[in-house]
């Protein structure tokens, strides 16, 4: 006879990982893995393969939650980002990038929940199109379709470059000192000439309305943000992995935020992502003196 525990157990962080990437919610995701183990707890005893289950049991329970997500993203207050998902920064990260990027789950937003589904299952968890159509009740030939649409928009998402941990470290730590001192040449410098910023205060905390593009428009946003928000000294962020990418928890005026921060191909800063929805940084514990 199974033990369903030890089933569940060793499929858990697969199934964390799943819902995350469906739900871009750290705190949903977790529900979701909790609504699995009790359809678990009641599956017959006969299931043949509990970590197959267990994985398609999750997609189904995600994408039940992720009609209303969408519904309520509609009304969102200002850019949407998903809530931060934190690795420590002293070994590499367990989720690659190119998977959990901001990126990527943003384009994941863009595709229909069962595209998403269908994705998620065969590119990224390895399930084949029969165990797909099984888990979302289509045809094998429905879900090959979905997957190629899927992959179309999704082609140019994930970065394409990585920074080694000792690079992350010195670049998270020179721009978080410029911002504090307001230097707007270094700032400048660091920045790619396209650099996109988006903010994510969910109309609770104040942030952009609109992502700003361009590095004059990003640098007018940076003039000033430290003392508006009082940013901690460089030596007081809890540098860490954020959905992959180089970033530091700290705190402010008002409370937790993170910044993640993707580069290009010449270590230039393309993107920078803050999130400052209190919503979203509840699982996150204050930063100082972490």
């Amino acid at each position: 006879m199974m033990d369903r525990t030890a089933e569940f157990q060793e499929a858990r962080p697969r199934l964390q990982r799943l819902a995350y990437r469906m739900l871009g919610s750290v705190a949903e995701a977790e529900d979701v893995v909790q609504d699995a183990w009790m359809r678990w707890s009641r599956a017959p005893d006969d299931v043949r393969a509990p970590a197959a289950w267990l994985l398609q049991a999750t997609a189904r329970l995600a994408l039940d939650r992720l009609k209303s997500a969408r519904a309520r993203r509609e009304t969102y207050v200002g850019p949407w980002l998903p809530e931060p998902l934190i690795e420590p920064f002293t070994v590499d990260p367990v989720e690659r990038a190119e998977d959990v990027s901001v990126a990527f789950l943003l384009a994941l937003e863009r595709l229909s929940p069962l595209e998403r589904a269908v994705f998620l299952l065969h590119e990224v968890f390895d399930q084949d199109y029969a165990e797909v159509a099984a888990a979302l009740g289509r045809s094998e030939a429905a879900c090959r379709q979905l997957a190629a649409r899927a992959r179309d928009h999704l082609r140019d998402a994930r970065p394409r470059f990585t920074v080694p941990q000792e690079q992350a470290s010195r670049l998270v730590t020179a721009f978080m000192r410029a911002v504090r001192s307001d230097d707007p040449q270094a700032l400048a410098s660091m920045l790619a000439e396209d650099a996109v910023l988006v903010s994510d205060g969910g109309g609770k905390r104040p942030a952009a309305l609109r992502p700003l593009v361009g590095r004059e428009d990003v640098l007018k946003l940076l003039a000033g943000v430290a003392h508006r928000w009082a940013l901690p000294p460089p030596e007081e962020l809890r540098l860490a992995w954020i959905n992959g990418l180089p970033g530091a928890v700290f705190d402010t005026s008002d409370g937790v935020q993170t910044i993640a921060f993707e580069p290009d191909e010449t270590g230039r800063l393309a993107a920078i992502y803050i999130v400052r929805n209190p919503d979203k940084l509840a699982h996150l514990p204050a930063a100082a003196g972490a």
